[in-house]
């Protein structure tokens, strides 16, 4: 029973309230639930984050192989590069003409940031995370379900034959599009589900960042046939998993979304619970004013700021410093540098992001503030260069990784366990848009960063 529900009648002693509170508990849902349907739920969730972010990984991971191509095309004076095959597909980008300015910098540099690629890749997603909260409840999510599955397969498939440089940036698109969607409904999907598949969610996202690195490594090798098969294969997985393994419970919305009972004007301006750990299933969804919805999303200002804070300084890192820490005197090339950077972050990010089940964190502010060190840190060793040795920032890199990923499953698992039955839905489908936004505005800053160090005599 819920707290603002009870009874306040003075024929009602405090103990009859405790013991309708018990009764309550011990007949919720989630805790008649056997063992096969919550891992069957966990293993679903985990699916989908899989699915979900296979394609955004890989983009990012071979961001600086594929500038390297466009430069080595444009650049005579430079070796050939090999195609970088993505997703079994020859990508192409617009040539960039050589820029001498570059050739005398201290850094190996491409003429364009990689993150350019990190822009071309989020900016979509960003759109779709700042809309979809006011209005994507109208859409049940068997229907996202399908919208996810068919842009990601548009995407693929647009790629693979793509003929001009348009037609690709348009599968980056499509691309994007269903990464966005598929993260905030999959996120707003959990709330009528046990808490647990959250960390489920957040690991199958972490593995899509070790299974993309395999991948683009399997690729480099020949290993990895250049046919869309595959990413067909994950684009099947998504409505396996949806409509398959997971057990869907009966507040679930099928085909259309069934209008909620009203609620009390007090549960409306609760958006988070004090301190109260919420295991049981949704048993309806609100539907929300847009007063009531600003005023949740104020409510959750103290997880989505610092989970921006992070990802700004992650991805600063990521997409503004990686290409620069460069070690000439190591065994690796430039590019395998890249590499191992982008394949010890996402190792870091799938510990940390299936770690909550053993650690929780409720302050995030402490993980951004770490972060942004670890940021100006390496921003410092880039800039004077006095790391002396490339396995200290595959140190960082790692550490920069758990940070990321701590970050990311305790918001979302603390917005989850605080946030009101009958709110936890929207709370953390707007809560999404947090590690986007960060994301983005670290991508645009990246660039004239890029620029400005790759001028530097």
């Amino acid at each position: 029973m819920r707290r603002n529900d009870r009874s306040v009648n003075g024929s009602e002693s405090d103990s009859d309230d405790d013991d309708n509170e018990v009764e309550s508990h011990v007949a919720s849902p989630s805790e008649t639930q056997d063992v096969t349907t919550r891992w069957r739920n966990f293993a679903g969730f985990w699916l989908l984050g899989l699915c979900n972010n296979f394609a955004y990984v890989i983009m990012l991971s071979a961001a600086h192989d594929i500038l390297s191509q466009q430069q080595a095309g444009t650049n005579t004076t430079l070796p050939t590069a090999q195609p970088t095959v993505l997703n079994g597909t020859d990508w192409e980008l617009p040539s960039i003409a050589a820029d001498n300015s570059f050739n005398t910098s201290r850094y190996d540099c491409n003429p364009v940031s990689t993150a350019a690629i990190l822009l071309a890749d989020i900016l979509p997603t960003l759109v779709i995370k700042f809309s979809a909260p006011f209005f994507i409840h109208l859409i049940p999510y068997s229907i996202r379900v399908l919208l996810c599955s068919l842009t990601a397969a548009g995407s693929f498939i647009i790629v693979s034959f793509s003929t001009g440089i348009w037609m690709s940036i348009l599968g980056v698109v499509f691309a994007s599009v269903s990464s966005g969607l598929g993260e905030l409904s999959f996120l707003g999907l959990s709330s009528f589900f046990h808490s647990s598949v959250i960390s489920g969610w957040s690991s199958g996202t972490g593995g899509a960042g070790i299974l993309g690195r395999l991948v683009l490594g399997l690729t480099q090798v020949g290993l990895s046939p250049k046919h869309p098969a595959g990413d067909a294969a994950r684009t099947v997985l998504m409505m396996i998993s949806y409509f398959g393994v997971l057990v869907h419970p009966p507040s679930l919305p099928g085909w259309s979304r069934k209008r909620a009972p009203p609620q009390t004007d007090r549960e409306a301006r609760r958006p988070l619970l004090d301190e109260e750990d919420h295991q049981e299933d949704i048993t309806y969804t609100e539907t929300l004013g847009l007063k009531e919805k600003v005023f949740i999303v104020r409510g959750l200002l103290k997880y989505m700021i610092p989970l921006a804070v992070v990802y700004f300084a992650e991805y600063f890192i990521n997409q503004g410093l990686f290409e620069l820490l460069y070690f000439p005197k190591s065994n690796l090339k430039h590019s395998a540098q890249y590499r191992w950077y982008q394949t010890l972050y996402q190792l870091g990010v799938f510990i940390s992001r299936s770690s909550v089940n053993c650690l929780q964190i409720k302050k995030i502010w402490i993980l951004a503030a770490l972060q942004c060190v670890n940021a100006l840190v390496l921003f410092l060793a880039v800039y004077y260069q006095f790391f002396p040795s490339i396995f200290i920032v595959f140190a960082f890199i790692l550490y920069e990784g758990l940070l990321g990923g701590a970050s990311y499953v305790n918001t979302f698992n603390n917005i989850s366990r605080e946030s009101s039955d009958s709110l936890r839905e929207f709370s953390l489908g707007a809560a999404c848009v947090s590690d986007t936004l960060g994301i983005s505005l670290s991508g645009a800053l990246a660039i004239p960063l890029h620029d400005y160090l790759c001028r530097l005599p």
